[in-house]
């Protein structure tokens, strides 16, 4: 009996621990981090390919939640957080395991990413708040801000509303991805690019998942949505992944620029010398204003892609790159407040919305030597120099926000802006060709409208750093 019992016990402890085997081989360990970066950022586009997709695919059991923080601005604090809890530094490119595992930059995340991967070998995702959990307990829905979770070759944009977060964690980890979908409630959609810093990462598929949208490559599954719930889904992903970038935050920009009365003053006085030196020649008016507008075009074009430049190279320094947006919104108010002042008490020269006194002698010495459209094009290039400390302001505003796009994708921006720029420069160059003006009564009005403008301008751009300031634009 005994023999019996011994044998019977034997085999049910062979029995628990074979099954606890199979459990420990079936259950994959999660190495999970957390990983800061931002589209335009020069440093990330180096370590965004590596971490979002080359990682992923060496390590199938590798969870990143990945902040997005310059296109995401509300991304931005969470990096703040994490530093008070991981001392992990606000540099971005940065990515998290632990609070003793944390790398900052691109060249030590290229060198030693894989080395801590593999010595973590499995860990609790880093929160926020310095404590960590096991991928597969985390609750998704309680990630601040806007995460993406990248995982195998899948991305997940959360939802806040999500109500079965061990279907939405399955749905990542998940070896047999399409029989899981099979018996989940989904709407199937288009799969929207993901911006990277450098790139755009597209996907093969994509459903809308516990209002989730989780996108794969390879094999798909069949369509269950109208083209209505389609486009709804995609425009939530766009709002998920792009930047809140008003087309009339620039045109505003553009539009105080435009009626910048120092841009007015030289162009009436370019004309001004080019009558004088021939009178009888009136489609030198056309020429040459058209000349010099062409050039100011050209060389504003040139100074904003170098404003957007040297804002993304600051973007390094994150700490201040957090701020900016605010920061450009405060120092529009400080503009507008200008320009509402020159219109209070108008004194010629004032700081930050005209030309300097001392400036203008020497500028108009340069212009009255204009003989020809070649000489407008010529001389055009170079006062945008002296323009440049009364019209620079918003256009340093301008190009702030711009630079959290890629640089080839900021020229549009800038075409569009410097049109609006140099259009009443195209104007007053065809009214005084067809006669309707002469340039006498053009300068004249601006003279006896000065203070309305800069009231026009100010109001403007008060407006616009208000509403920059509390995230409306």
């Amino acid at each position: 009996m005994a023999s019996m019992l011994k044998k019977i016990f034997l085999v049910g402890l062979i029995y628990i621990l074979s099954i606890s085997l199979v459990s420990s081989i079936t259950t994959e360990s999660q190495v999970c981090a957390v990983y800061f970066t931002g589209v335009g950022c020069p440093h990330c586009a180096k370590t965004d390919p590596v971490v979002l997709i080359d990682l992923l695919k060496e390590y199938p059991n590798l969870v990143i939640i990945e902040y997005e923080i310059y296109q995401q601005q509300q991304n931005a604090p969470i990096l703040i957080n994490y530093n008070s809890n991981y001392d992990s530094g606000l540099g971005i490119p940065l990515i998290i395991f632990d609070k003793n595992q944390h790398i900052v930059g691109d060249t030590p995340i290229l060198q030693n990413v894989r080395e801590i991967i593999e010595e973590v070998d499995s860990n609790g995702c880093p929160l926020m708040d310095g404590s960590s959990v096991d991928f597969n307990y985390l609750n998704i829905s309680s990630l601040p801000a806007n995460p993406k979770i990248w995982t195998k070759e899948r991305i997940l944009i959360p939802s806040e509303q999500i109500v079965d977060n061990e279907l939405i964690r399955k749905l990542l980890t998940t070896d047999n991805l399409l029989d899981v979908l099979e018996e989940t409630d989904y709407n199937t959609i288009k799969p929207k690019p993901i911006p990277l810093s450098g790139k755009t990462l597209n996907f093969d598929n994509a459903v809308e998942v516990d209002g989730c949208i989780l996108q794969w490559n390879g094999e798909g599954i069949e369509s269950n949505t109208s083209s209505q719930e389609e486009n709804l889904i995609t425009d939530k992903v766009e709002k998920v992944s792009g930047q809140k970038l008003t087309i009339t935050g620039i045109i505003s920009l553009a539009l105080v620029d435009a009626i910048n009365p120092c841009a007015l003053a030289v162009l009436t006085l370019m004309l001004i010398a080019i009558i004088s030196y021939n009178p009888k020649k009136r489609r030198n008016v056309l020429l040459a204003g058209l000349a010099f507008t062409t050039s100011v075009f050209i060389m504003y074009l040139f100074y904003g892609l170098v404003i957007i430049k040297f804002f993304q190279i600051v973007q390094a320094l994150t700490s201040i790159r957090l701020m900016l947006y605010k920061i450009l919104g405060i120092a529009a108010i400080i503009l507008g407040l200008l320009n509402i002042k020159d219109f209070i008490r108008y004194k010629p020269g004032g700081i930050g919305s005209e030309m300097p006194m001392s400036l203008r002698p020497k500028v108009k010495k340069i212009i009255s030597g204009i003989t020809s459209p070649v000489g407008a094009f010529s001389v055009g290039a170079f006062v945008t120099v002296f323009l440049l400390p009364c019209t620079i302001g918003p256009y340093v505003i301008a190009g702030g926000i711009l630079s959290a796009l890629e640089l080839i994708k900021t020229i549009p921006w800038l075409l569009i802006y410097n049109f609006i720029f140099v259009l009443p420069m195209i104007v007053i160059t065809g009214i005084v060709y067809t006669g309707f003006k002469k340039v006498e009564d053009v300068s004249g009005w601006k003279d006896k409208n000065i203070r309305y403008l800069h009231l026009i301008a100010g109001l403007i751009i008060l407006g616009l750093g208000i509403a920059m300031v509390f995230g409306w634009v």
